[in-house]
Formats: C-alpha cells, structure tokens, sequence
C-alpha cells in the first residue's frame, strides 16, 4: 500500500551519548531514517542529546531538539511541536524505553501522537522476559528452562531448581547491562542486585546455562501485509557465554546446514509474527547445542538493533531506511533497492563473500578492569572486513583494528612463545580481548585442533581455516623471498596475509613485497557489494578489495578526491572524526569533485554506501589505501578529518609521491615534534610549560627534579592521553616507565611542568593560509591535568577576562598562519593567574568540532574542506567570528560501570565513550541539562557528602555555601568539616571507613546520600576515597571529583529549582 497521508510530522527519538553496546550504530540508522523519511515530505522533528552525530546536524532534521532523552524532555517537545507519531525504533533500547515511560504519562494519547512500528503490547511481549517465554511456548518454539524473578528471594528459590551456571539477564536493558554468569549463590546475589536496580521493570530472568553452545542472529523485516524477509544471518566465532557485541562474528553463518539454515529461518518469521512487529526491523537470536542441533530462542529485539548496522553494511541492504518506509505505510514489495534499481526490498539479499566483524577494546585503558569477556558487553567498537573467503576476510579484520597488528599472526607482534603450556591452555579456556592471540600460538605449537575446540567451544570449522593460515605461514618462511613466485605470492594474498606479514616472514620489508607483487602482476582486484550475488548490475560503487581476475571497479575522469576515515570506534577517536569525514564528503559534493571515502567501520554514516560517491571498505593501512590510490588516481588524499589514524598515514603517503590535500604534512610534524615546536612558539613569543625530552628513567627523574613536581609525563605521538600521568614523585616516575615496557625507551618521553589551579581551554579555528577566523573557543569546567576529552566544557567562555580571550585569539591566529594551517587547527592552552600558556597545537580536525559547529551553527568540517579544495574564507562568506548569546556545554560519559573495580577518578587519560550537549540561553540550565543526559540526577533536596584534599577546601566553601542556602544538609569528614566549620557552614562530621562504624559508606549504601564531593591526589589514592566513589557508580548516586565540576552542579541544581526548564530547536539558536 502506498505511504500514508494522515500523518504529516512523525517525531524520532535519537539514542543519545554513545556508550558501551550504543554506539555509533543507532546515529547512522537515526541519520538514515531521518533521510528516507524527508524524501517521502514528512516533516521530521527529533529529539537527542549527542552533539557528535551526523544525525543531530541542523540540516538533517526540520527540527533538531539537542536536550536529555528524558520522558519529561519528550513530552515537551511533544507539547511544542504537536507531531503527528512517533518512531521510538531506530534509537536503540534508550528510545524504546523512554517511549514507553512517555505512553505511560498519557502524553501520546494527550496530543494525539500514534506509536509508529511497534504497538507498546509488542514491546512489552519481546522484551518483557515472561511474555516472550509465553509467546515461544505459544509457537511451539523452545527458550531455555527459566524463571522470572523481582526480588532476591525469588532467584535463589529458582537458582535452586533451574541449577548453576545460570544466565542473569535483566530486562529493558541494553548490551547485557547487569547481567552474567553466576557459578554460585554469592555472585547470583550480586548480578541479581544490580540487575533489579538497572532494569525499567525491576525484573530479570534466571536462564539455565547454554555455556558453550553455538550462538546465531538473523536481521529480519516485516511489513503491514506480512510479507517478511531475512536480511542477513550472522554466526558468532566465540561460544554461548560471551555477548554478541564482544564475539567475533561472520556473515553469512558458516557452519549451518541447509535444514538448520532453513529451521532457523521459520523459526525467525514465525517470531516476528507472533510478537507481533507490524512494520520494520528485528533481530533475534538463537543457541544451537553443537552435540545434537537443538534450538534454543535467546531473545528478540523488536526494533533496529546494534547487528543491524553491520548486517547492512554486509549486504548493501539499508534496514533502518526501509524500516521507516515500512513504518509509514509502504510494503517491502514497493521499495526499490537502490544498488540494483531493479530489484525490490521483498528480494532477499544474497551474497558471494564473507564478512567478519572484530570488537575493539580499550582495556589498556582500565588496568585495575579484569580482561575477561562475559554475557555483558564491554567492547567500545568495532571493525569489518570483506573477503571472498572466511581467511582472507579475517586477516583484513585484524589489521584494521589498528592494534599494531597485520594479521592473525606472522607480523611479529604479541608473541607468545614464552608461555608454559598451562597458561596457554588458561588463555584458551578464558574468553578475552587477548583470546586470538592464544589461538594462534596453539595453532603454531601444533595443538591439535579438537583439544583446542574442547578449550575453547569454538566450532572445528573455524579452528580449521586458522590453521590453514598458520600453515601458509610456516611455507612462506621456508620459502624465503627468493619463493615468492606469482602464484604462491596470489594464494597468500588470497588468504589475507599483509606485505608487511609476508616482509617480516621473509626477512625483508613491506616496501620489498611490494615492488615484487607489482612487478609480478599481483595485485587486488576490487568487486562490488550489490545485494544480489552479481545478478544485477550494481549502482552504487560500494567495494572491497580481493585477489581474483575480474575487477569490478570503474574509474571516472573526474577530479575526485580521496578522504581517509577514523577506523573502529575506541575512547580517544570516536564518532565526531566520522562526523567531520562525512562532511568533508558533502562539501566535496557541493563543488561537482567526486568524493571517495576509505573505511572500515560498519558502525557508521561514513560507511554508508550513500554518503560519498564511492566507497572502500577497506582497512586504513599503507598498504591498502596505496592499492586504492593505484586503483583511483585521485588528485590528492584528506588525511587530518579522521583522527590520528590517516594522519600516522600521512608522511608514508607523501613519500609514496601521493599529494595530501590541506595543512602540509610537515606542519603537523612541526606541531607533533617537540624540539621543532618549542622553536616555533619562541618565534611567536608564546609561552608554554617548563619541558623536556628523555628516554631513560634516569633522565626523567633528573628532569622532573629541575621542573619541579607534580609534572604531567606521557609516549610522544598518542591521541586520548594514551598512557599519560600526572607524576608527583619520583616512584611515580618509576611507575610509569615500568607501566609503557622498561626504563629505556627508543621514542621519546614527554615531560611538561603541571600547571595545577590553572583553566584550560580549547580552541578550534578554520584557516586559508592568509585570514583565520576562530570557530569556538571553550572554557573547560574540571581544572588542567584533566584530559580534554573528559572535562566538561562551556561555550562561549563564562569566566575568562577579556583580555585573556583577546590574546587567546591573537595566539591562534599568528599560530595557524605560521604552520601553514590550510583547514581546521585546534589549539589547547593554559590559563593561570591571567598569564596564557599553550600546551598543544594540533594542525588537524578535533573532536570539539561537531560540538562547535552545533553551538555556533558554523559547519567548519564542511567549509574546511571547501578551503583545502582552494577556496578562501572571503569566497565562503566567513571573514570574522560567530558571537553567539545563548551557551552550550559539553559533558562527557563514561564507561566506569562496565568495569568492575575501577576507580573513577578522572586524569590525564582519556576514559570517556562519548558526549552530550546541554544547549540554552540560561548557563545554569545548560550545564543542568548537559548533566541530566550524560545520565546525573540533579537531587532537588537531601544531604551531599562533601571530603576534599587540602588543596581545594578553600574553593569549596563557596559551593558548600551555596548548598546550605539552598537548603541540603551537608556531611563531611574530619579535615572538610573542621574547614567547613571554621568558615561558619554548618556540616555534620561522619566517620571515615577506617574510623569505625558507622561510617560513610554505609551512609551511602543506605541510599541517605544524594550526591557525593570527594577529590583525591593523583592516581588511586585512599582506599576510603576509591570504595565511596565506587559506591556512587553502583548504586547510581551523582558525583563529583573536581570541586570546578562540583561549582558547575551547583550552579544546575540552583537554576532547575529557580527557573522554567523549556525546549528549543538547534535551528533556532543559530
């Protein structure tokens, strides 16, 4: 049936901050449903609180609400805008849950507002967890013996029957939140305390164990006639045991036969149509028992999924779009697909290659986290690769990890020799980020692959495929160069080795391999994903490279230009480098160059196959791009959008005679390169901290004595703060040269003078090699010391003198014009007692320029790209600075409640996944509302805890102040109290831990806090300290490490009880 017409304005709710297990998928499904919905003149408004995402662009959606994903936030909206429905299934479990708390309120009924794709009865019947083992039983379907609990009691009366290992799987959560494993009562107990507390329903299921079982996921789509289709099936590498978003997982399923395939298939319609998802997307999952086939039915998502994204990526088939068409009437047999234009969405997609998907963890980034991977998701992204086989598939997804690696082995790296037999047998039998490794060094000492299997529960298969590279492996060392004929150097290449593999396997370099495959004839063909196994002709040139005859790539006589992206997503380079690459991509469209994007993300816009004019999916490796510029000839490359990952690319590409386009590779050396850079800012007579370069222990220490303690001390050439301390003696020294692999090291050590109390701010500027025009510049809320991508920031600056910012500007702009800055530059510096210190300069896109251009409407990634191309300011209409009246704050999220017994105290290391942004024209209300979607509750009453170092109980007392007069009552320990007192603030004294009970902790335990100040020294300091602010994070209490973070709470807290809290559209700031 044809699209409706009694519905105009359909509101969509985004999935906000990206977090572990919600990710950068739902942006790219959220941007995509926003098109197709626009395309059919719908006016679309939509609600959500990450300022990083193409999805929340000003030009994607009519109206774009950037506030907290909240019910009352919606509901305002709703009150506003008077949409005709809502579509609560394209922004992941966070959209699905507030819109059920929304119907709840009768808001929907209110205003008139129909629920699009999915009824409230159906998301209740899918993810309610007795409802779905009713409907299964009804279809006559199995689902593991369970029970539902809402209490403690109840699920270790069912624990009892049902028998350990149990599965804890709470409802209305998202990536295994609150779930697990539990072996025994007291870890039953614990996942079942945290699982009541995080799930919306107060209720989890108790799953007998399918430990070791083999694990499946189908994307399916119904539409309002029934007619339903299997996009895409999907088979985990890793056993039942270990969440679908940390396995390693291949598309299409491998290991099914035909009959299972076909059993699994029915079961999957059967499934859509009795949980009742009328229109669009839903993923389910099954477990299949290796030893006899039976079928278990996990859950059900009924709603676009986290696999969705990488199924759509895997086959070229766009669910998110053609679920919102579905959504608004269409049926699946009158879409057209657009690879093929012939063929129609009710055509299943098939394909003539494999996809592996490889999670990418961050687990250097919590040394106190144990690495150990479970049924709850802790994989912060991923990569995907394509390959005609499942081995070169999987080589190509190792090394676009960016890990350092080149493939599943024979690169040198991670070597594992050493281990005794024991502790090899340990790393097969534990699920971890470090499980491959294992495989491979039980494959090269020749373990048989069924003792392997029975480790591991991975299926023989997959073992079998590994070992075969392994084998090729051992042949291309015995073979040496000299054995590298054309035949032998294309069945590597077809089994995925690397150049730098096969360099390092025979003793000389990737450049050697190189010249030699060239010089053989042996070199990648690029086919086409197109939906249809090569049925059809292919519209859209979506490719990925392989070694076969027949190249299926088509180069244009275009000027075209190539543009490098950011790779898997991980905390230090996230989504706002895809953000700035897609733009770069629609300036290029905008002036008539043809735009072809390099990527192996399947997460996001960038690798959605209509965002540029042609796509690579390829890993961003010297290697691979090298082949794609002999493949393209493009008249120059984009390296300094997608983060450090092209720019390490960079130099190896320019002298492989390749033109990079914009800022000159050596301007980013000049910044990166210490010795060049203290020459470059005494050539401007700009300051910066006392610092110096070392490479042995001995040298540091000796250094850090003249500076003067605390320094900060970190590896040269990082992003995120990657390994970075604040070192406040010489053990800490010690400490970190022992934490990054010895006390000599072959690059140099970083040593900068601490600039403690001062204010950090950053700033983004857009320049043409003659004029410079600043974009934003931001005052950071947490005091220096704090890494950027962590601290709260505010927009414009709310406390710095005038001056300072004139000299901030001055600084910018003679900085950018004597680097040669043709783009974007984003400059970090120090403000203490009004003197102005630059700490970095980085010639590059950063990850403040979404949140800039969001908050000044300037689209600086866009109009960068116009300037790299040639263009001037003056040509774009962009001469001087945006004054904006209203404030926008940025507020990071972090991961701290998915690693158990990591201290939350925040450094010079990154350890944010994501952002949001709080956007209004009072400060209070914005920083209030950045708070409330990076998930704080601002208490409205209560009692605060309030323990400080001594450093900062003087800037404290204006806070505590502030508190009393609003009336919280205030408990403090000792040293704080006493201070408190003597400044006439009536507080309570409450005992330490370690000074008996009762005591703090258990004042927080009881739930008689409402928000916590605690700020400590350095690194993990008193285990009182560490244990409160561990407590906060279970038990989902607000607080504070920072006593500028706790001056900004108050600040919310005061203007949410003194103000009316209203909604406004982004478009309407600008």
């Amino acid at each position: 049936m044809p699209k409706r017409t009694d519905i105009h304005k359909i509101l969509i709710i985004g999935s906000g901050p990206i977090i572990i297990s919600q990710a950068c998928e739902f942006d790219y499904s959220g941007a995509q449903a926003v098109k197709a919905l626009k395309e059919e003149g719908y006016e679309v408004v939509l609600i959500n609180s990450n300022p990083a995402t193409i999805m929340t662009d000003p030009e994607l959606a009519d109206a774009t609400y950037i506030e907290p994903i909240t019910p009352e936030m919606v509901v305002k909206v709703i009150e506003q805008e008077r949409p005709d429905a809502l579509l609560p299934t394209l922004g992941g479990q966070t959209a699905l849950n507030t819109a059920i708390k929304v119907a709840e309120t009768g808001a929907l009924e209110k205003y008139g507002v129909e629920m699009l794709a999915a009824k409230i009865e159906v998301i209740h019947k899918a993810e309610g967890r007795d409802e779905f083992r009713e409907a299964m039983r009804a279809i006559n379907l199995k689902v593991p013996e369970s029970a539902i609990v809402h209490t403690l009691s109840e699920a270790i009366e069912a624990a009892d029957q049902i028998g350990f290992p149990i599965i804890v799987r709470p409802s209305f959560t998202l990536g295994g939140t609150g779930g697990g494993v539990a072996y025994n009562r007291q870890e039953l107990e614990e996942f079942c305390k945290q699982g009541l507390d995080l799930s919306m329903t107060s209720e989890i299921m108790l799953d007998r164990s399918l430990l070791g079982w083999k694990e499946y996921e189908f994307e399916v789509m119904r539409d309002s006639k029934d007619n339903v289709v299997i996009i895409c099936s999907i088979e985990n590498v890793d056993a039942m045991g270990v969440h679908t978003g940390d396995s390693i997982t291949v598309a299409p399923a491998q290991t099914l036969t035909d009959r299972e395939y076909q059993e699994m298939r029915d079961a999957a319609i059967a499934i859509i149509r009795e949980i009742g998802v009328e229109t669009g997307g839903s993923n389910v999952q099954f477990a299949v028992n290796p030893e006899d086939g039976e079928l278990m039915i996990i859950e059900m998502n009924p709603r676009v999924s986290r696999s969705s994204a990488l199924a759509s990526k895997a086959t070229g088939f766009p669910i998110a779009k053609i679920a919102a068409k579905l959504a608004v009437g269409y049926t699946l047999d009158e879409i057209t697909n657009d690879i093929t234009r012939e063929t129609y969405a009710s055509f299943e997609p098939t394909i003539d290659y494999c996809v592996v998907k490889i999670p990418r963890w961050t687990f250097e980034k919590f040394p106190d986290a144990e690495d150990f991977l479970t049924t709850s998701m802790k994989s912060v992204g991923e990569t995907m690769a394509i390959g005609r086989t499942f081995k070169e598939a999987f080589q190509k997804g190792m090394r676009s990890l960016e890990i350092g690696r080149f493939g599943f082995g024979g690169d040198g790296r991670e070597l594992l020799e050493h281990l005794d037999l024991e502790d090899l047998e340990s790393g097969l039998v534990t699920p971890s980020s470090k499980r491959v490794t294992h495989l491979y060094e039980a494959l090269r000492r020749g373990i048989e692959k069924e003792k392997i299997a029975q480790l591991t529960k991975i299926d023989p298969w997959f073992l079998h495929n590994l070992q075969q590279i392994v084998e090729t492996e051992q042949l291309i060392r015995q073979k040496g160069f000299s054995g590298l004929d054309s035949v032998f150097l294309q069945h590597c290449k077809q089994q995925g080795f690397s150049d730098q593999q096969l360099g390092y396997l025979t003793g000389t370099t990737e450049e050697d391999v190189r010249s030699l495959r060239q010089d053989s004839g042996v070199v990648p063909v690029y086919k086409l994903v197109d939906t249809c196994g090569a049925e059809f002709e292919s519209y859209t040139p979506y490719c990925y490279s392989t070694y076969e005859q027949e190249n299926e790539a088509f180069r244009s006589d275009r000027q075209k230009v190539i543009i490098l992206g950011g790779g898997p997503n991980r905390i230090g380079q996230g989504i706002e480098f895809d953000y700035c690459c897609v733009h770069a991509s629609f300036a290029l469209r905008e002036i008539g160059v043809e735009s072809i994007m390099v990527n192996s993300n399947p997460e996001t816009v960038s690798t959605d196959y209509d965002t540029s004019d042609k796509l690579y999916f390829e890993p961003l490796t010297r290697e691979d791009v090298l082949n794609i510029i002999d493949q393209e000839q493009p008249d120059g490359v984009i390296v300094q959008f997608g983060g450090q990952t092209p720019l390490n690319l960079a130099v190896p590409l320019e002298e492989a005679g390749v033109k990079i386009i914009g800022t000159p590779p050596d301007a980013i050396d000049r910044a990166e390169d210490r010795e060049r850079f203290q020459k470059f800012l005494k050539k401007l007579n700009l300051r910066q901290p006392e610092n110096d370069t070392v490479f042995t222990q001995e040298e540091a220490i000796e250094v850090a004595k003249r500076i003067g303690y605390p320094v900060v001390i970190r590896p040269s050439y990082v992003l995120g703060g990657r390994a970075m301390r604040i070192a406040y003696n010489e053990e800490a020294i010690k400490e970190f040269m022992k934490s990054i692999g010895g006390t000599v090291q072959e690059h140099p050590i970083l040593i900068d003078q601490f600039l403690k109390d001062a204010t950090e701010v950053d700033v983004d500027a857009i320049c043409d090699g003659r004029a410079t025009v600043i974009g934003g510049i931001m005052e950071h809320i947490e005091e220096a010391g704090i890494h950027s991508g962590d601290s709260a920031c505010v927009l414009p600056p709310h406390s710095l003198s005038a001056e300072i910012i004139e000299e901030i500007e001055e600084a910018s702009r003679a900085m950018a014009i004597e680097l040669g800055v043709i783009g974007l530059m984003n400059v970090q510096f120090a403000v203490k007692d009004e003197t102005l210190y630059v700490l970095e300069v980085n010639p590059r896109a950063s990850r403040t320029v979404p949140f800039v251009s969001k908050a000044t409407g300037v689209p600086l990634a866009k109009l960068a790209t116009k300037i790299m191309m040639g263009m001037s300011l003056a040509d774009l209409g962009l001469t001087k600075e945006v004054v904006i009246t209203h404030w926008a704050v940025k507020e990071a999220v972090f991961p701290f409640d998915r690693f158990e017994g990591v201290d939350t105290l925040l450094g010079p290391e990154m350890k944010s996944t994501g952002e949001v942004m709080g956007i209004d024209d009072n400060l209070g209300l914005a920083i209030g509302k950045a708070l409330l979607a990076a998930g704080s509750n601002l208490p409205e009453k209560g009692n605060v805890f309030v323990s400080v170092r001594d450093t900062d109980k003087q800037s404290i007392v204006p806070v505590a102040a502030e508190l009393k007069k609003m009336g919280y009552t205030i408990f403090a320990t000792d040293g704080t109290n006493g201070f408190l007192l003597e400044n006439d603030i009536d507080s309570h004294r409450i005992n330490k831990i370690s000074q008996g009970r009762p005591h703090i902790l258990d004042m927080v335990r009881n739930r008689e806090i409402n928000w916590i100040i605690n700020t400590s020294m350095g690194r993990r300091t008193t285990e009182d300290s560490y244990q409160i602010r561990r407590a906060a994070i279970d038990l989902h209490i607000p607080y504070t490490t920072t006593t500028n973070g706790a001056a900004a709470f108050v600040s919310a807290m005061k203007a949410f009880g003194e103000e009316q809290i209203g909604v406004k559209p982004v478009q309407k700031f600008a």
